[in-house]
């Protein structure tokens, strides 16, 4: 006997046709790349989201197409997400931290049919332009004002207030089958040439809904959220999709991301939430430590991208009173899959005991399954000891890449991180290495993390890396890189025998390279590969 309930499709536009209705006089605050703060409500958001739908359609754009967008977080962006997913056609967020060879790559594999951008990407939209042959249009995201002032040699480009303005705001919300594609990203491409993710409506709006609740990131209608994490990036973690669905404020920080302006815009605008990755963080806690500041609303922050830090963790809780929540997933998990919010046993921890288990990055939200599983796949113990390729499945991880020749990238139906973990009793994944990462000296595994996590206890370290050098004895031995705080005189003997107890002693690395700053990928994690290029030959 089937149930008798009503079938209506999981769709991105549900979400702002939900806020708009219910929310509508909730408020998203941007900072704009014109330099002022603009201000509107969720009504506005979806006012003109239905404008630039109608716009689309007078572009030619059909159902499936795509629709890229090269832009900071902003109301304009945001206007984007759902005017082309709600629309049918599919949104693909461009990371412009990429480098203009592989931009131009995945432009011409994804065939986007039109290029939205921030003025900001005027000279890489140049510099791409001559290069590919997909886009037909390019739109400058900025009015007429704007464009004549920065814009003035560029014919071919349209004017994205102008395309709004043409519009009527009469647009019906097509009915569209909740499998279809609604958004595409592409991975960073550290190794090879980038590889695009093809999300549905459906995976889009259950990922909004699983990454919302309160042991995901606790997002409700009380919340004054700020996504640091970039929109280009896995479409910001879900945030403005999440804001929607709960009605939170939203605050757009546009390409201002230094620490002194995070920190003015999170004061004003009274922010609760906000989230992003360790680097970011860093130079927004060095500003407020500098001025002997304080947050005054911000109560929690969530941290991925990267392993977090626990100086860091210590620093938000101790000194700042703002609860961290770690957090780990993938462009091809759209990408939360694991967040360290505590169990009821855990919340009497205190000390050590609770930054242990803070540095994990946490256990799965409902909708993603895991386990680690040694060389010849067998399934290993949640015990917290066993260490093996961390394998994750799930309504919004991916079974294939998009025109990726049908060749699908799962073993037996689940997909491989590429990440080495340990789970522990109570479900609580941590990463100790990526899979090519791991450093194996003598025919013993060592994780480059695990060092680098103790490495930055140390008060004096800012950054700390890791890598595998080769070795005439053992084959590999750790190498450690780090960057000091500013004025600190640490040596390398003073935090080698800072690591002792902390780590098994054979672990231990043989040297201290300190470094004025490490190479960062588009999404902010640290370029190992060429640290290994450089170091790599240390020890020979």
């Amino acid at each position: 006997m089937q149930g008798l309930m009503m079938q209506q499709p999981l769709l991105v536009a549900s979400l702002l046709v939900h806020a708009d209705r219910h929310h509508g006089d909730q408020e998203i605050v941007s900072r704009r790349v014109e330099g002022d703060i603009h201000r509107y409500r969720y009504r506005d958001l979806a006012q003109r989201a239905r404008r630039m739908a109608n716009a689309l359609a007078a572009l030619g754009i059909e159902p499936g197409e795509r629709v890229g967008t090269l832009a900071w977080n902003g109301y304009r962006h945001m206007e984007l997400y759902f005017a082309v997913s709600g629309s049918g056609a599919v949104l693909h967020t461009l990371n412009p931290r990429l480098h203009v060879d592989q931009l131009a790559y995945i432009i011409e594999h994804a065939e986007d049919r039109v290029v939205f951008f921030d003025l900001t990407f005027l000279p890489l939209i140049e510099s791409i332009a001559s290069r590919v042959k997909s886009p037909k249009v390019f739109v400058a995201m900025t009015d007429r004002e704007h464009m004549e002032q920065t814009c003035s040699g560029s014919s071919m480009l349209m004017c994205y207030e102008d395309l709004i303005d043409l519009q009527s705001d009469e647009f019906d919300w097509p009915l569209l089958d909740e499998n279809s594609a609604s958004s595409l990203c592409y991975t960073s491409g550290t190794t090879g040439n980038p590889k695009g993710v093809l999300y549905s409506h459906r995976s889009t709006l259950l990922h909004t809904y699983a990454a919302a609740l309160p042991d995901s990131l606790n997002c409700s209608a009380r919340d004054v959220i700020l996504p640091v994490v970039p929109m280009f990036h896995v479409n910001a973690w879900g945030l403005p999709y999440i804001a929607c669905m709960v009605g939170a404020k939203l605050v757009f920080p546009g390409p201002a991301l230094d620490g002194q302006s995070l920190y003015e815009l999170i004061e004003t605008e009274q922010v609760t939430l906000s989230a992003g990755v360790p680097t970011v963080w860093q130079g927004l806690l060095s500003h407020v430590a500098e001025r002997d500041g304080a947050f005054s609303s911000m109560r929690r922050t969530i941290i991925g991208g990267a392993p977090c830090p626990t100086a860091m963790t210590v620093q938000f809780q101790e000194r700042y009173d703002v609860d961290v929540l770690h957090a780990w997933g993938m462009t091809e998990l759209s990408p939360v899959g694991t967040v360290c919010s505590f169990k009821a046993h855990q919340c009497a921890l205190s000390g050590n005991d609770r930054y242990a288990v803070q540095a994990k990055q946490g256990r799965s939200v409902f909708g993603i399954d895991m386990k680690i599983v040694d060389p010849q796949g067998d399934e290993l113990a949640w015990d917290g000891k066993a260490a093996g390729d961390l394998l994750v499945r799930g309504q919004w991880v991916t079974r294939q890449y998009f025109r990726g020749d049908d060749v699908s990238p799962l073993r037996d139906g689940w997909f491989p991180t590429g990440d080495v973990a340990k789970i522990d009793a109570d479900g609580f994944m941590q990463i100790t290495d990526r899979s090519k990462d791991v450093i194996k000296s003598g025919g013993e595994w060592i994780s480059s993390a695990d060092i680098e996590n103790v490495a930055c206890l140390h008060p004096q370290v800012t950054m700390a890396v890791c890598i595998a050098a080769r070795h005439p004895k053992w084959d590999e031995r750790p190498l450690l890189l780090v960057v000091r705080q500013p004025g600190s005189m640490l040596t390398g003997g003073e935090l080698l025998a800072f690591l002792d107890g902390k780590i098994a002693k054979w672990w231990k690395p043989d040297a201290v390279i300190f470094v004025e700053s490490v190479p960062l990928g588009a999404t902010g994690k640290v370029l190992k590969r060429q640290l290994r290029e450089q170091y790599g030959n240390y020890y020979l």
